[in-house]
């Protein structure tokens, strides 16, 4: 449950605001593109944040870096809620970001202590069903909490939310990386590690699997608010049900995925998910064009989005930690900078054409998609016991 909490803080604390960048844009006198750089910046921030956390982590241990993490990202929070202007806003969500971006490094870091391979593979997948709780609840909290506040109050649920998070990591998460596999200390020793990751073609093709795959998730998060409220006429309420309804599904599909691992191999169900991915990018570039097609025929692609991205995002990390166990944290550091570095470049793609349009964000969501699966296609051979074999048993 800790581990849960303190992985889905970072994608809550882009999704709990969303409902309220329309209002933060009109508040500051922004466009849609700029109001989106808050986003980008703190995508910025998880990807640095992970370059500094799942290191720290292979040499302090995961407990230690983690509460610190937690404690900084909620005291950074609460001053978001006082944001002046949208340059200071930028600013403090980067820092934000750099703070949540020990829960995602961490958490996937203390996953693969414990579990490799398909069983990793079926703990994320089941780690998903509480994950998959923030993009389902957090749009909705911030649609309600904006009933009775601004988006500043939005900040300061979060900061409450992260405090918690800090006192339960403080008191109930157990160390997982005993001492003697601690890794020694040093920028050399690091930068050594990142060489032997990037030298290794499996890994290089996972890594752009997650960047791309994280990329067109990120579009669809920075430019749905905008699509859905002022191209189909929904309301930031409205929005934030429509969200959670596509989020339900990223959950069933790390369930159903789960159940599969138990007699299919990671490899395949990796490939099946790109697969649907792309199939939803492109059904989604077939109905946004016609200017008369309502939500009922633009939810259906984007619910099919969230549903694949279930099976990639579990197995992906799976399949990329199994032979690195022993430096667990700068692997998944790795991983979790190329997907958030992808998604704050493309972030502001998605509004480039402003808020009356969705071609930017389809755009966005397609490219990303093809790419991800060509990755998947040219640098992943399906070589390894831990491709190929299901989890027959429960780690």
């Amino acid at each position: 449950m800790v581990v849960g909490g303190v992985t889905v803080i970072g994608p809550a604390s882009m999704d709990i605001y969303l409902p309220g960048l329309p209002e933060l844009a009109r508040d500051f006198g922004a466009t849609p593109s700029a109001s989106q750089v808050t986003l980008t910046t703190f995508l910025i921030g998880l990807a640095i944040g992970q370059f500094l956390a799942g290191p720290l982590s292979d040499v302090h241990g995961r407990r230690r870096p983690l509460v610190a993490g937690m404690a900084l990202f909620t005291l950074t929070t609460l001053i978001c809620s006082l944001a002046p202007n949208l340059y200071a806003l930028a600013a403090l969500r980067l820092v934000q970001g750099a703070m949540a971006a020990a829960g995602l490094a961490i958490g996937r870091a203390i996953v693969r202590d414990l579990y490799s391979g398909a069983a990793a593979a079926r703990y994320l997948s089941r780690l998903m069903l509480i994950v998959g709780l923030g993009p389902i609840l957090a749009p909705v909290a911030g649609g309600q909490i904006l009933r009775f506040s601004t988006w500043r109050g939005v900040f300061v649920a979060l900061a409450l939310l992260g405090l918690a998070l800090t006192l339960m990591a403080a008191r109930l998460l157990p160390e997982t990386l005993p001492s003697h596999h601690r890794r020694a200390a040093g920028v050399g020793v690091t930068a050594k590690t990142f060489a032997v990751l990037l030298a290794d073609r499996s890994f290089v093709g996972f890594v752009l699997i997650a960047g791309f795959s994280g990329g067109a998730l990120t579009g669809y998060i920075a430019g749905s608010s905008f699509v859905l409220e002022d191209v189909y006429g929904a309301s930031p309420q409205s929005y934030g049900i429509l969200f959670a309804i596509s989020a339900c599904f990223m959950v069933v599909g790390a369930q159903i995925n789960a159940h599969l691992l138990r007699t299919r191999a990671p490899y395949r169900l990796l490939g099946c998910g790109l697969a649907t991915l792309v199939v939803g990018a492109l059904a989604l570039a077939a109905v946004v064009p016609f200017r008369g097609a309502g939500l009922g025929a633009v939810m259906p692609p984007l619910v099919l989005l969230f549903f694949s991205w279930s099976f990639i995002q579990s197995n992906t990390l799976a399949l990329a930690l199994t032979d690195y166990p022993h430096v667990a944290g700068t692997a998944a550091a790795l991983l979790g900078v190329t997907q958030f570095a992808f998604g704050a470049a493309v972030a502001p793609l998605a509004g480039l054409g402003g808020n009356d349009t969705a071609l930017p964000m389809v755009g966005v969501i397609a490219a990303c998609s093809i790419s991800a699966a060509l990755a998947f296609v040219s640098l992943v051979p399906r070589t390894s016991q831990a491709q190929v074999a299901p989890a027959v048993s429960e780690a």
